[in-house]
């Protein structure tokens, strides 16, 4: 599986933003893909993630409300649409897919390179 990343930018807080992740192969579709962001000196955490067979979102609780994730089966993408963005949203941003469908303990095998969003205030 390949994961390409594209969005990325900066914007000011309050501003929405979408990122999006295009997959190649098909490995993912057991499983889930999703986003982890990662701050300078920091550990890479998850944001959000989507179960490939049934749809079922899932969010950590700061970008609850403000940020949706969301599949396309035809184009083989996730988005993660991103409003009310606030300064503490600045982050490298990474799109993951795994063979697995999402838990507490999900960790995606399968990486993109991920990409920058800074938010201004």
């Amino acid at each position: 599986v390949q994961l390409q990343a594209s969005g990325g930018g900066l914007v000011q807080a309050g501003d929405s933003f979408t990122l999006s992740c295009t997959a190649s192969g098909r490995a993912y579709r057991s499983g889930a893909m999703g986003w982890f962001r990662q701050r300078p000196g920091e550990g890479r955490i998850f944001v959000a993630a989507v179960n490939w067979k049934d749809g079922t979102k899932y969010y950590r609780e700061s970008v609850q409300g403000r940020f949706t994730v969301s599949r396309d089966n035809a184009k083989n993408t996730v988005d993660l649409q991103m409003t009310d963005l606030k300064p503490e949203d600045t982050a490298r941003y990474y799109c993951a897919a795994d063979r697995t469908m999402y838990s507490s303990y999900w960790y995606p095998e399968y990486w993109g390179q991920g990409t920058q969003v800074t938010v201004s205030s």
